[in-house]
């Protein structure tokens, strides 16, 4: 038994050696790490198109005052009323008009700090689908509710941009891909295929114009011009480089 010792020690040194082998082979045939990782180039498009807003929204206000608030409300409530009526009459629809702010809120005399009164303030909101009518529909709300009547902002913006955005979103993917192969050249390699495509749009806020008193003897036809908007979408794309 004392003679098998060495060879039995011969032989795990052996099958040491050999799985330390297979291990070593193993690891070289494992993923890609560290510097070895897939390399791609990463890009950004940008495209901007411009398009003429079709919609327009008026806030409007009808503010009184009282020495009471029931008062104040009373003939605020007058004043609101024909202002909703001349809308729907100029055709807006009901579902283009909402309330969007009911105020009621005590007027302070300075020296004494003694409530001298009421003020009221109740403010609609109308989308108007034709911009050209825009100005006829101010004007009629002065003529309705008077000096009681404020302007308190219109925004300007475009009701179905898909085609425009469409439009951007294929710009900004032409300049990504021009950018790219840019890059490649630059690099003296060989662009590959897309990883991946990432869209970030932005769009701009609309454009407001803000309060304005317009009593009853403001000019008629008061002109409102949209202008124009910017619509821009921004991709990023990321690209593999074949080696």
């Amino acid at each position: 038994m004392k003679r098998q010792l060495p060879t039995l020690a011969a032989g795990l040194a052996l099958a040491a050696l050999a799985l330390a082998g297979c291990s070593s082979s193993g690891g070289g045939s494992g993923p890609a790490t560290g510097g070895s990782e897939v390399s791609g180039i990463t890009v950004n498009g940008v495209g901007t198109v411009t398009g003429t807003p079709d919609v327009v929204t008026i806030v409007l206000g009808v503010q009184t005052q009282g020495p009471s608030a029931n008062g104040a409300l009373d003939a605020n409530a007058q004043q609101a009323n024909a202002l909703l009526g001349t809308l729907k009459g100029k055709g807006v629809a009901d579902a283009d008009i909402s309330t969007s702010q009911l105020s009621v809120s005590p007027n302070y005399n300075s020296p004494d700090g003694r409530i001298t009164g009421y003020q009221v303030t109740n403010q609609v909101t109308a989308t108007v689908h034709n911009v050209a009518s825009a100005g006829g529909i101010i004007d009629a709300a002065g003529a309705a509710a008077g000096d009681a009547i404020r302007v308190q902002q219109l925004s300007f913006s475009i009701g179905d941009g898909s085609a425009l955005r469409a439009s951007a979103r294929a710009d900004a993917v032409k300049q990504a891909q021009a950018q790219a192969r840019q890059l490649a050249d630059a690099a003296g390699v060989r662009l590959g295929n897309i990883r991946s495509i990432t869209e970030a749009p932005s769009a701009p806020p609309p454009t407001p114009m803000y309060a304005r008193p317009l009593g009853g003897d403001a000019a008629r036809d008061t002109p409102v011009q949209p202008g124009s908007q910017k619509l821009t979408v921004a991709v990023n794309v990321v690209y593999e480089i074949d080696q």
